[in-house]
């Protein structure tokens, strides 16, 4: 305040802001409109007036640089604002970030853990600890914390992790108890509404499946994961062209998606159209090589088509993705006994025979085989093993057994 002598009156003037901030809503206004550059400008000449010590200005710079990929400046950044202010929990999240971008996980917990202290009341401190402990594999504190997140304050987020953790140990019951609890939580959210039908569609309860893909789609007609789930239920039920027609709705918006190659192939399988399908398997292999089901597919096709040595190269690929899975062993001796290597092919039988225990098409092919080459003691022993995972299946109540599948691959191992 100042007096005016001439006027006799007071006269006002704004107050100046300390050194240290009177750059601060220039530096915030430019960062909310991105525009970025300006930004570092006002940052820059604001750190040399304050000899660096404008605790705001290089939060803010760290922010930038992480936007920018260039997270382990950014966290040395944040690390200085954590110096200049040791008390401010937010500075310690932003440096435990960084850490966890920098597949740190186990250093990020601990800075974490260290905000925790200075404020026990931030869900998204929980939420991200929860999410460091998934990554370490350390299941139980993960739960834990993104529990203590979900009692502090409800998100889609915390729910879908804690739907992970499930997963991640195969129990698909409780995740979907999880999965349905955030549904209540969050009706219109299509990304939880699109992995419970996914769910529901693994366990075959397809009629849950169907609705909860159905209203992800009400929410959003666009949503590719739930169309080419839905796709994918009309596929396994037949009806083929239903299934194309849903697949060129996800071809606009995700053209380069593995997944939707892989069941536009298979479609054409079964519609017998086999260049087509290899056509299309082909793509899905290029844009996912390491996918072992496309590799399958490839050899499973190629073996229709009486391509016995392809399919031998796909197959073969396939197994040293999953070594553990029986029927690609069949399916390889399928492909070895009709390039004569019988031997080989007897030994890919024996390893389908030790792995898959309940699958009678693996007895089936290899009894035709030992027929073949006239063991027929060795032959009787597998049929009689055929027939008893025939009769488990009949007796099984979750399972419907066609005896005409049996002779699907059979005749393909004959002389």
């Amino acid at each position: 305040m100042i007096w005016n002598t001439r006027n006799s009156a007071y006269t006002f003037t704004a107050p100046e802001f300390p050194i240290l901030e009177k750059q601060n809503w220039l530096i915030h206004l430019h960062y909310i409109r991105k525009d970025y550059e300006a930004c570092k400008a006002i940052i820059k000449e604001q750190l040399q007036e304050t000899q660096g010590l404008c605790e705001y200005a290089i939060y803010v710079q760290a922010l930038i640089f992480r936007l920018e990929g260039n997270i382990q400046e950014s966290l040395e950044l944040f690390q200085t604002c954590a110096i200049l202010s040791p008390q401010c929990a937010d500075n310690l999240k932003q440096v435990a970030r960084s850490l966890f971008l920098l597949g740190k996980h186990k250093a990020a917990t601990e800075v974490y853990n260290e905000a925790a202290k200075l404020n026990q009341k931030d869900w998204e401190i929980c939420h991200n600890l929860g999410v460091c402990y998934i990554y370490l594999k350390q299941f139980d504190k993960a739960q834990d914390q993104l529990h203590n997140a979900l009692h502090l304050n409800r998100h889609d987020l915390t729910y879908i992790m804690l739907g992970k953790i499930h997963l991640l140990e195969g129990d698909l019951d409780k995740a979907i108890e999880i999965y349905k609890k955030a549904v209540e939580f969050s009706p219109e959210n299509t990304e939880l509404l699109t992995t419970l039908g996914l769910l529901y569609l693994q366990l075959g309860i397809y009629q849950k499946a169907f609705e909860h893909l159905g209203n992800a789609l009400t929410y959003d007609p666009t949503n590719y994961k739930a169309i080419l789930a839905a796709g994918s239920m009309m596929q396994t039920h037949g009806d083929f062209e239903v299934a194309l027609t849903k697949y060129r709705v996800v071809a606009c918006a995700v053209p380069e998606s593995p997944p939707l190659w892989n069941n536009i192939g298979m479609c054409f399988f079964g519609k017998k159209k086999y260049v087509a399908a290899i056509s299309c398997l082909k793509r899905a292999n290029y844009l996912a090589p390491f996918d072992w089901k496309i590799l399958y597919n490839l050899g499973l096709v190629h073996l229709t088509m009486q391509q016995y040595a392809s399919a031998f190269h796909f197959l073969s690929a396939a197994i040293n993705f999953q070594p553990k899975m029986g029927e690609l062993y069949m399916l390889l001796a399928v492909a070895l006994t009709n390039l004569e290597d019988l031997e080989n092919a007897k030994r890919a039988y024996a390893e389908a025979v030790r792995l898959d225990k309940c699958n009678p098409l693996v007895n089936l092919n290899y009894a035709v085989l030992l027929y073949n080459q006239g063991e027929k003691r060795g032959a009787l022993a597998q049929y009689q093993e055929m027939e008893k995972k025939v009769n488990l299946l009949k007796d099984s109540s979750s399972l419907e057994f066609d005896p005409e599948v049996c002779l699907v691959l059979a005749p393909g191992s004959r002389k």
